[in-house]
């Protein structure tokens, strides 16, 4: 551990909070930061990424988390975050460690240009020795516009710094090949091909929004942006370094194969569908070999409202996901210029520009590291050039 490294750690909100009280895990905290603080003097730079804003807030909304619907959660967000990050700052201060509060909804991760700035801010806490606090903005995030779970943002946080290691603390030692407390059950200590233990991986707990199945979903995240990721039990005394050491058991996600450039991992990893293209198999068969683009005339239907610079995925006729790429024009556009192809662009949108929708420069081919995405369940607009 001689050599500086840029490390993400991930906490739940069971490691936080008790499940039944509601009220913050003390011992378990004065842990952790004793421990980052450490390694944050050995010359290592640490992102903390942590849930429990929700858990902590719920007495306040007189909730529990089984009866908390989305407007309780946010409220309760809101009433949490502070008791969190007080918390956070009155531990950390003990151990001469400063701190800084982040919060990011699912829109400041995909778009590219927030999730420039971000990586900006979070370079500049380095440069400064303070260790940046990031989680969801609960308070204004929705099901069906959130990151989702924290294990998934620490994916994304792990990818935007380019870490060397992003581990993720749990309330068990680290993946088994089914439920641990099924007779048989044997322990997995390194994993290559993260698709293959998705089935063993259902159920979530009391108070998080995830489980091992996001857990693994943030692995393989980060293994196309070459991070290792390690599933480990969230334990009081040196949660982190204990690792890094390799004093404990835990699990070790592998990082398999070559790392794409930091902006096609960018469009590999991501948190939902803006919108999506159907092509035909021809053009998706091409679309590697040739190293092309897609062009108004490839398209066979267009699904979402989108925008110029959001990420498209980009289907065959079968519904396989095959690609995913910036486009150059709106949805309205994109269907305008499908729709008149005997049209030069130009006379169709009123402005001389590049006429692929998606160029060849700004197209991921997803390979079979990668988790593909279901397109989401919208009526198409079906594209019937006239």
């Amino acid at each position: 551990m001689s050599k500086k490294k840029k490390i993400v750690v991930k906490i739940g909100s069971s490691l936080l909070a008790n499940s039944e009280k509601l009220t913050l895990r003390y011992a378990f905290m004065y842990g952790l930061m004793s421990d980052l603080a450490d390694l944050q003097r050995e010359g290592h730079d640490i992102i903390l990424t942590s849930s429990g804003s929700v858990a902590l807030g719920l007495n306040m909304v007189d909730k529990r988390p089984e009866d908390a619907g989305i407007l309780d959660k946010q409220a309760a967000a809101a009433c949490g975050q502070p008791l969190l990050m007080n918390a956070y700052r009155q531990v950390a201060s003990e151990f001469d460690l400063e701190v800084a509060q982040m919060l990011v909804t699912v829109e400041d991760m995909e778009d590219r240009r927030r999730f420039l700035n971000i990586k900006n801010t979070m370079l500049r806490l380095f440069e400064n020795d303070i260790l940046p606090i990031i989680n969801e903005n609960d308070s204004v995030a929705t099901r069906d516009l959130r990151v989702g779970d924290n294990d998934r943002l620490s994916a994304k946080v792990a990818q935007m710094i380019e870490a060397d290691a992003l581990i993720i603390l749990t309330s068990v030692e680290g993946l088994y090949d089914r439920d641990p407390s099924e007779p048989g059950a044997k322990f997995i200590t390194e994993i290559e091909d993260v698709s293959e233990h998705l089935e063993s991986t259902t159920g979530i707990s009391a108070l998080g929004s995830g489980g091992m199945l996001t857990k693994m979903h943030a692995a393989n995240m980060a293994q196309n942006a070459g991070v290792e990721t390690i599933i480990a039990e969230g334990i009081t005394e040196r949660p982190v370094s204990s690792v890094l050491k390799n004093e404990r058991r835990f699990t070790r996600c592998l990082v398999t194969g070559e790392t794409a450039s930091p902006l096609k991992v960018w469009l590999s990893n991501r948190l939902q569908v803006s919108g999506t293209l159907v092509v035909p198999d021809a053009v998706a068969a091409d679309l590697e070999k040739k190293g092309r683009g897609i062009g108004r005339g490839d398209i066979l239907s267009i699904q979402g409202d989108f925008i110029k610079g959001d990420v498209l995925h980009v289907y065959n006729e079968t519904g396989e996901e095959i690609a995913r790429g910036l486009t150059n024009f709106s949805s309205e556009e994109t269907l305008l210029m499908a729709r008149n192809l005997d049209m030069p662009v130009e006379d169709v949108i009123g402005y001389k520009t590049k006429t692929d929708v998606i160029g060849a420069e700004n197209i991921l081919i997803l390979k079979d590291n990668h988790l593909p995405l279901d397109a989401p369940e919208q009526d198409q607009k079906i594209v019937v050039p006239t």
